[in-house]
């Protein structure tokens, strides 16, 4: 009886994702190629050198940034993984952090622009938006994983997808909050609407954006022990193999190299927020 008044909305999805399967492998293998190259690309760039040549170099921009005592932090911070025997580890979540913010930000910030231009678009991006946020993570691995298959590539695009939500939201609220008295401003001085948004929305925005673009790093960060489930390696699967063998020395040590690389990506990117607010427009 019961049976009489089930919606079968989890058997809609599965024939959904068959025809998918079916009809776009083709598409889907390219994405798979393309993340794979860029991933592998950026993981080779922060492995192959000595851990020194690394730790110098992050900590020459720590220093640009923000000065001598994130630079020490760094210094410190870095040495620590490596002398936890997680260096390769730290560097391939690192990676993957990267290559997913990247990809987060080029998709997430121009929505937000988006939508901060048409009530018509934030209408449809905030509900999606809530939607992708909301969802447990591992309910979207499972088509991810049909899609992709095992390894790094998964865990990215659904690093990705649960990373999307502050990019678009802090855009748009960056750029609605733009007084409307500046815009009309520069409208009187015959600019045109993307002369507008480049010259005057976008740089008052930055804060807001660059704010948002933080909270999609931390975000991805926070999705490698996610990534590390289905293969992607890194810290997330040393985190992994620690709850699963109950081994409490790798699992300390990989989390607190986790800790170690939120710190230093949340101290960089805020130190970005700051350096913006004082670039002229």
């Amino acid at each position: 009886m019961d049976d009489l008044f089930r919606i079968p909305v989890g058997k809609w999805a599965e024939t959904a994702l068959d025809w998918i399967i079916a009809n776009l492998g083709a598409f889907f293998d390219g994405v798979k190629a393309f993340f794979a190259e860029f991933y592998n690309g950026l993981d080779w760039v922060l492995s192959t050198p000595p851990f020194w040549a690394i730790i110098v170099v992050l900590a020459a921009l720590a220093f640009w940034l923000k000065g001598w005592k994130l630079s020490l932090g760094t210094i410190i911070g870095f040495l620590l993984i490596y002398g936890m025997n997680q260096w390769d580890n730290a560097m391939d979540s690192l990676a993957l952090v990267l290559v997913a913010s990247l990809v987060a930000v080029i998709i997430s910030v121009p929505l937000g622009i988006a939508a901060a231009k048409s009530t018509a678009v934030s209408s449809v991006v905030k509900p999606v938006m809530d939607f992708l946020q909301t969802m447990p993570a591992f309910v979207y691995l499972i088509p991810v994983l049909l899609l992709l298959g095992i390894g790094p590539v998964p865990g990215i695009v659904a690093t990705i997808v649960f990373a999307l939500a502050p990019g678009a939201r802090f855009t748009e609220l960056g750029i609605r909050s733009v007084d409307s008295e500046v815009v009309e401003a520069g409208q009187a001085f015959g600019a045109s609407p993307m002369r507008i948004l480049r010259q005057i929305q976008i740089p008052l925005a930055m804060p807001t954006i660059m704010a948002g673009i933080n909270q999609i790093i931390m975000l991805s960060l926070s999705m490698v022990v996610i990534a590390g489930m289905v293969g992607a390696g890194g810290l997330g699967g040393a985190v992994y193999s620690a709850l699963t063998g109950l081994n409490t020395p790798l699992g300390v040590e990989s989390g607190l190299a986790v800790v170690i690389l939120a710190i230093f990506l949340d101290r960089i990117t805020a130190s970005l927020t700051h350096v913006k607010k004082h670039v002229p427009a």
